[in-house]
């Protein structure tokens, strides 16, 4: 079937124009910017307060390691009834045997000497802290990425639902332009059945356009803490480096997955060395004080005792021995993980620039796209108003167009997230290197407080519950 060709309706051609320069004019500064969300992010992320608890919980372990280095003092007492009758051969007579007596013990032990084992499980409890710090700053940046993620998604749903918008506009006016023409004979039934399932697809289109947005503005929502409002485009990709082999040798030196390995090495190096040290004597100071007295009676024993003990477990069916291979086990296990930590770092490096690659060609491919469509789209349209084209020409460009700039808008959100996976990959995706306007988290200070164990009732344990109080959450 030949189509007819006619002039465009100036309804129509007004639509069109002011849909292109729509599409061209550059956007309004928006309100909140990355920068805004990543805050939020820090601020608002259960994830960063669970595992900063995390922390918390093995620099208690260092402090229950420091503990065992010091006296360790207990009391006990008791009170006893004793009652029955005695009677001796000589006396042959039966004494009543009741009496009422009370005991209080205090008594104290300190470890002189242990051949090192339980200072080696305090050195293997701060490695394992150094090791839970590395670790939370692994989630800090796993949270700061998806904030991005999160940002971007919302941009790129908010333009996709505006190009649809327009799209849907446009389709509207040709819908009802060749409904218009069917009735004076200008185009036939075919037309309008064509014009409208285009209409229809247009509208399905948009709905599912708006779907994900609603999908991306929850994923914001739960990220960052609050919905989005108006965002701002980014103003540009973060500062990489542009040597990959330069940036991988940077990840293995400061990535938090690197330093944690590395402390888990250490920690497990020196658990195996307490264990082999578990099986060696034990020196200790030890000191007792014992009062008892009878109630019944004006009688009672008052006296104490210190003395230095050793002792050593010669057998207990070979227990300490596995004990102890299981512990270089584990050193090696910790090692083999540090090699595949490596080479995952490595990769992750690797692979984070060659998305970033792909998607900046990618972005470059669709900028000339959208520039090339947008000629041929202002082509078409003046052909059209020569009758040279039909509306459906003009409608097939204009569709194009739109493909180019969606696929502009992916291209340009996919390449802010793969910029700042690079950073994230080599380690610097962090509040403190993108210098966001928040309070840090210091690991230390908690630490600081509890790592010589104080007392609860000491001045420094009153400090560490006020703490505690201020941190915990509802």
């Amino acid at each position: 079937m030949q189509i007819k060709r006619f002039p465009m309706p100036a309804r129509l051609l007004a639509g069109i124009c002011a849909i292109a320069v729509a599409s061209a004019a550059p956007k309004v500064a928006q309100a909140e910017t990355l920068a805004d969300a990543l805050v939020g992010a820090y601020t608002h992320s259960g994830l960063l307060q669970q595992n900063r608890a995390l922390l918390r919980a093995a620099d208690e372990d260092v402090a229950t390691a420091v503990a065992t280095l010091k006296p360790v003092l207990s009391w006990s007492a008791s009170l006893t009834q004793n009652f029955g009758q005695l009677r001796t051969t000589a006396s042959r007579t039966s004494i009543d045997n009741d009496d009422l007596t009370a005991a209080i013990n205090l008594a104290s032990s300190l470890v002189l000497y242990d051949f090192g084992s339980r200072q080696f499980r305090i050195e293997a409890a701060k490695e394992s802290v150094l090791a839970t710090r590395e670790a939370l700053i692994g989630i800090e940046q796993q949270v700061l990425l998806r904030a991005v993620g999160a940002y971007m998604g919302v941009l790129e749903a908010s333009e996709f639902v505006a190009l649809r918008q327009n799209n849907v506009r446009l389709l509207t006016e040709e819908q009802r332009a060749a409904t218009d023409r069917f009735e004076v004979g200008e185009v036939t039934r075919t037309d309008v059945a064509l014009a409208q399932a285009q209409l229809a697809q247009a509208r399905s289109g948009l709905a599912a356009a708006q779907g994900d947005l609603i999908s991306a503005t929850e994923e914001y929502r739960n990220v960052v803490g609050r919905a989005p409002g108006r965002l701002r485009q980014p103003p540009g990709l973060p500062k990489i480096d542009r040597d990959v082999n330069a940036a991988k040798a940077l990840a293995l030196r400061i990535h938090p997955s690197m330093r944690a390995a590395q402390h888990q090495v250490a920690a497990a190096d020196l658990l195996a060395e307490a264990t082999e040290a578990d099986m060696k004597p034990t020196i200790s100071l030890t000191g007792r004080l014992t009062v008892t007295e009878n109630l019944n009676a004006n009688e009672f024993n008052r006296g104490g005792s210190v003395g230095i003990e050793a002792g050593q477990t010669i057998y207990q069916g070979g227990s300490l021995s596995a004990t102890a291979r299981q512990a270089k086990a584990r050193a090696d296990a910790q090692r083999g993980n540090l090699h595949v930590t490596r080479h995952n770092v490595q990769q992750d490096v690797g692979n984070a620039y060659a998305t970033l690659s792909t998607v900046q060609a990618q972005l470059a491919a669709s900028e000339r796209q959208v520039r090339a469509a947008r000629i041929a789209f202002r082509g078409i349209r003046e052909e059209a108003t020569l009758g040279a084209r039909t509306t459906l020409d003009v409608l097939d460009a204009e569709q194009a167009l739109l493909d180019a700039q969606s696929l502009q808008v992916s291209a340009r959100a996919a390449a802010y997230v793969a910029a700042y996976s690079i950073l994230s990959a080599t380690g610097r995706l962090t509040a403190k290197d993108l210098r966001l306007p928040v309070q840090i988290y210091d690991p230390k200070e908690y630490y600081n407080l509890v790592k010589d164990s104080p007392a609860k009732k000491s001045k420094e344990g009153k400090k560490l519950d006020r703490v505690l109080r201020a941190l915990q959450k509802d």
